[in-house]
């Protein structure tokens, strides 16, 4: 659970500390230009800010036309203002030398605040990470349960009618929380199939760093069917470290006969399946030169 993983209880907070910030009104909604050093990122924030070529562009966007929405925030106690959405907006104001971001300032309790950052950020955002929309669907999922939206059913309803993923996808996405660091990081990078990532998520987190070891050991990304079998060697209580790294060894000769092809196949697609294709294809080929 992440129960305390938003920080900052902003209950009565006094609203009238905030007019010294030049504010303006949009849609009912109180936008203020708040300077940077007072917005921070929630204590977790699924959502990554790098430092890359979309953020350059974002930054020579801000630099010559400013920022055209606003981000979202609301005040902590301790001072200055969680910013729930806006992040990158706020970094690129950084690169491009502009103090202060525009927000719209909202009283919100964790749980609110949770949904509200998950929600503007989906919105936001055309391109998420595995693991961005992996923990993006827990947090929400969580903060709806806490809210008093009770149930599984119910609560991955929410999230079913707002990304129009299928509850199968939504509950496969979560596992992906289940996985240590280094292998989410994987699945981001391609290095690591969704399929097969979803399986190795029911290991230990021990088991799972031993999976990480042998794939660099063997330079090779676990296949479906590799990742099934791992999966029901730990059901049976007879998974060990030896045997995954035998498993890996197997697979590491014959994986050098379709490595070549690979680029050409969709990530999860297993060497059977590659190989079931190239040889249908060579007898097509065969059969029309007649040879």
């Amino acid at each position: 659970m992440l129960d305390n993983t938003v920080s900052g209880n902003v209950s009565h907070v006094n609203f009238d500390s905030i007019s010294k910030h030049t504010t303006t009104h949009f849609c009912g909604e109180r936008i203020v230009e708040i300077p940077l050093d007072e917005l921070h990122p929630p204590e977790f924030h699924p959502f990554s800010v790098n430092d890359d070529e979309a953020m350059e562009r974002l930054a020579k966007s801000v630099k010559l036309y400013g920022i055209r929405e606003p981000g979202l925030a609301r005040p902590l106690e301790t001072g200055g203002y969680e910013l729930l959405c806006g992040n990158r907006r706020k970094r690129a104001c950084e690169i491009a030398k502009i103090p202060a971001l525009p927000v719209i300032i909202r009283e919100l309790d964790d749980n609110s605040a949770a949904i509200a950052m998950v929600d503007s950020n989906l919105e936001q955002r055309e391109k998420l990470l595995f693991s961005e929309k992996a923990w993006a669907y827990r947090v929400k999922l969580e903060a709806l349960n806490h809210k008093g939206i009770k149930g599984d059913g119910l609560s991955v309803d929410a999230l079913v009618e707002q990304t129009g993923e299928s509850k199968n996808q939504i509950f496969r996405l979560v596992r992906l929380t289940e996985l240590i660091p280094d292998l989410l990081d994987k699945v981001d990078a391609k290095k690591l199939a969704f399929n097969p990532a979803v399986e190795l998520s029911h290991l230990s987190r021990k088991e799972q760093a031993a999976v990480v070891d042998s794939m660099e050991k063997y330079e090779i990304k676990p296949s479906l069917s590799q990742a099934v079998r791992l999966k029901k060697l730990k059901k049976d209580g007879i998974l060990s470290h030896e045997m995954i790294d035998k498993i890996f060894a197997e697979d590491k000769k014959s994986d050098k006969k379709v490595a070549r092809y690979s680029e050409y196949f969709p990530s999860n697609y297993s060497e059977k399946q590659i190989d079931t294709i190239i040889v249908k294809l060579l007898t097509e080929w065969k059969n029309r030169a007649k040879i």
